[in-house]
């Protein structure tokens, strides 16, 4: 059975330096043995959480989708920009719309409890986005979501990617690789 990690940013931007880093980990992922599916949270169409457009329309379109993409796969492998020290809004508000009750009445959160999760960032800033990977972490935790101690925070991110051949630093290159080979196999002990 082939493991299957989820791989999605908290970055709507094109050219996106949290992207081109978590691209290098679903490498990692891919050649450990997973099937990578990469996804743009911006396709998914979701609006602000708000309970009332919840209990008047149900689940918009866009949190079933991205609920029925989170079921059907092991782990999930998590860029998060920080934004004025926490991660992004659109982040928060995926989160916050799959642990909703699905349809059938069954659990949003279930849907994310006792799987594993690996996070990455990229920041100009000298810390790397590592505060925004905290503040989500904080929230992973609460959705019983196993967060592995593999992560990779980039600092200096706009100067440290060699065009589309990937990080100057070939050292963390690889050490990012390892965050999504690590992924896979915590995700393959978890499914045994």
């Amino acid at each position: 059975m082939s493991i299957r990690i989820l791989a999605l940013s908290g970055s709507s931007r094109r050219g996106s330096l949290n992207q081109k880093l978590l691209d290098i980990a679903a490498h990692g992922a891919r050649d450990a043995g997973a099937v990578v599916t990469s996804i743009r949270l911006a396709n998914y169409a979701l609006p602000a959480y708000d309970g009332d457009l919840e209990a008047e329309q149900g689940l918009p379109e866009g949190a079933k989708r991205l609920q029925s993409e989170i079921a059907t796969h092991d782990a999930s492998l998590i860029a998060t920009p920080e934004y004025n020290g926490g991660y992004t809004a659109m982040l928060k508000n995926a989160l916050d719309w799959v642990s909703r009750p699905r349809e059938d009445g069954t659990s949003g959160v279930a849907l994310l409890a006792g799987k594993a999760a690996a996070l990455l960032s990229a920041s100009p800033g000298q810390l790397g986005g590592l505060r925004s990977q905290l503040a989500l972490r904080t929230v992973l935790d609460k959705l019983g979501v196993l967060v592995i101690p593999d992560a990779f925070a980039l600092a200096m991110a706009h100067e440290a990617f060699e065009g589309d051949r990937g990080l100057k630093d070939k050292g963390a290159e690889k050490t990012v690789v390892n965050v999504g080979t690590a992924l896979c196999r915590t995700a393959g002990r978890l499914a045994r």
